[in-house]
Parts: C-alpha cells; structure tokens; sequence
C-alpha cells in the first residue's frame, strides 16, 4: 500500500474536538502510538505518535484525510472528533463521506464539485441543494447559508416585515423547506414586531422622533434573520 504523507498544517482542517480524541483513545486502552500505527496500518497515512499527542492537546489538527483515518483507528464516526461543522467541506468530513460520493449523490460533477467546495461558493441547483441537504442531513440554517443564500432570505424577510407578510409565504418556502405553517407564524410575527416596533419608538416619550424610530427598525431588520431562526426552530 504506497503511504501518502500530510504534513499538519498545510491546509485548514475542521475544527477538531482535541478532548473527544483523547478521550475515546483513552476508552479504548491505547496509547498514541498504537493510534499512529493504526492510522499507518489501515490508510497508508504515517503520522507520529508525538502529532497523534498534539492533536489531542489542540496544538495541531488533523487534515481530512488524517481525520478519517484517525477515526478509523478510534473506532468511531469522524462526527464523533469534530465540533461545530461550519463549512460543506467540514459538514462532508462530520458525515465521513468522500467529496466524489457526495458529488455523485447529488448529481454533480466529481471536478466540479470539488472546486466550488475549495471556494466555498454553492453553483448548484435548487434540486442539487435539496439532495445535498438530505445527503448531509443538514439544519435548514445550515442548508440556506452553504449554499450561499441567507441574503435573499434576509431580504425576502425585510419585504415581509415592511409590507403585506402573505406575499412572502411562497417565495420563502421555495428557499426554506420547513411545513407551511410554521414559515407563515413566523412571517406574520416578524411583520407584526416590526411594525409594533415602529409605532412604539414613535410614542416614547409622548412622541419620538422619526430618527429613532429609523435607528430602531434598522437594527431589527439587520437581525432578523436571527430571529426568524429562532421563531422556526430550523438554526
């Protein structure tokens, strides 16, 4: 088996869970050059016992290909040595699948798919987002923002909170695949805080000023992606 080398550090990896690699080598009564061996063994990866010991003090991290292969040594799921995914290269890593059976999956080009994951810009379809989401298991949030589209969400909520929010209900379930009802709640209760919003700042005091009744539905409109989130429970 030829041994290919990745010299930690030479690429950003995912945000690696130091504490969980520890721990599940721990679990499994192993020492780091059990693990390196493990790595070397099954993946053709040659790491040394003292890089598998900075990964687990968060002094280095593994590259994709080291993460899997580590997680192959630890008997576990790559998810498993991850935190937070916050890009599609690190939601791929967390589901421990191959960029080409990803890009198979949901109908793309294996070449193409890996230059729009190294740019992080999305260029598929609606229906290549729907099969990406459903590949990855993604959170509505997660799906709208990889794919590059939470700022015509953003202004696709501002029209609703401004003017007529049933005009919005479409539009936005065609972006966000959540259960109609829950999408037209949360609409009319961005539109009804905003305007309930307006019309108090107008009236504090006995009578505001047209100045800070701006600077108070600025800032509601800048966070109302946000709150939509929170009021659909799909972050």
């Amino acid at each position: 088996m030829p041994v290919t080398t990745h010299p930690t550090g030479s690429r950003p990896g995912p945000p690696f869970d130091a504490e969980a690699a520890r721990r599940l080598r721990e679990a499994l009564g192993m020492t780091p050059a059990h693990v390196a061996y493990g790595i070397w063994a099954a993946y053709g990866i040659r790491v040394a016992p003292d890089t598998v010991t900075a990964w687990e003090r968060g002094t280095a991290s593994p590259s994709g290909a080291e993460l899997t292969a580590l997680a192959g040594a630890l008997w576990c799921a790559p998810g498993e040595l991850l935190g937070a995914p916050r890009t599609l290269r690190e939601h791929r890593l967390a589901r421990g699948m191959a960029a080409d059976d990803l890009a198979l999956r949901i109908g793309m080009d294996p070449a193409a798919y890996a230059r729009m994951e190294a740019a992080g810009t999305w260029t598929g379809s609606d229906r290549q987002a729907a099969e990406l989401a459903e590949a990855l298991r993604l959170p509505c949030r997660a799906l709208i923002e990889l794919t590059g589209r939470d700022a015509k969400l953003a202004e696709l909520l501002r029209g609703a909170a401004i003017t007529r929010w049933q005009a919005y209900v479409r539009p936005v379930a065609k972006m966000v695949p959540l259960p109609k009802p829950r999408l037209q709640a949360a609409l009319q209760g961005l539109h009804g805080d905003y305007q309930g919003l307006m019309a108090a700042s107008l009236n504090w005091g006995g009578g505001g000023s047209s100045e800070e009744s701006g600077h108070a539905g600025r800032a509601f409109l800048d966070g109302i992606l946000e709150t939509f989130w929170a009021r659909t429970g799909g972050g």
